[in-house]
């Protein structure tokens, strides 16, 4: 019988560096309280690898001496972290009741169209992924979205959408906004 299915790519080990920092994270609570340092922890895995596997997940609840479940439970629970690759630029957009009161949904629409994704989705260049959000505190300034989980984005309408992603194209590919050809 012959499985042409590709094998799964195997995923990096975690370097010297980030077990270090973790020894870090971990040294700032009681000895047999090291399982508070989980948040820490995924938080170093997604800075050295831009998401959080399960053969990750493994690893730091190995470290912190936790079933994998719990260290599972804390990936799922937060949006802030990424349990596959995702693009260069991770956008989540608000859908709580204040900004889909003031045109969150349209907004929402408007970047699902303009980057021919749906929510979940990656754009096939790889530099967008559009994720849905809880709350994100600032409903007086709805519809808002978070860029990369550290820059709000204000009042998003359409045009200001446009420029966002436009903005965000120029500055991952500089030469094609030149006019050069890449």
């Amino acid at each position: 019988m012959n499985d042409n299915t590709p094998a799964p790519a195997a995923v990096p080990p975690l370097s010297e560096a980030t077990h270090e920092r973790f020894a870090r994270e971990i040294a700032k609570y009681p000895p047999d309280q090291a399982q508070s340092a989980v948040m820490a922890c995924l938080a170093i895995v997604q800075q050295e690898h831009g998401h959080v596997s399960p053969e990750h997940e493994k690893v730091v609840a190995d470290v912190l001496g936790m079933p994998q479940i719990a260290v599972h439970e804390v990936t799922t629970f937060y949006n802030m972290y990424n349990q596959r690759p995702i693009g260069r630029f991770k956008l989540n957009v608000c859908t709580n009741l204040p900004c889909q009161l003031r045109d969150g949904e349209k907004a929402l629409a408007h970047l699902e169209k303009k980057l021919g994704i749906g929510m979940g989705g990656t754009t096939a260049d790889g530099l967008f992924t559009l994720q849905q959000s809880e709350c994100l505190g600032a409903c007086a300034d709805s519809p808002v979205m978070l860029v990369n989980d550290r820059t709000m984005c204000s009042f998003m309408t359409s045009e200001k959408l446009d420029q966002l992603v436009d903005g965000l194209r120029a500055c991952a590919h500089p030469a094609a906004s030149n006019g050069e050809s890449a």
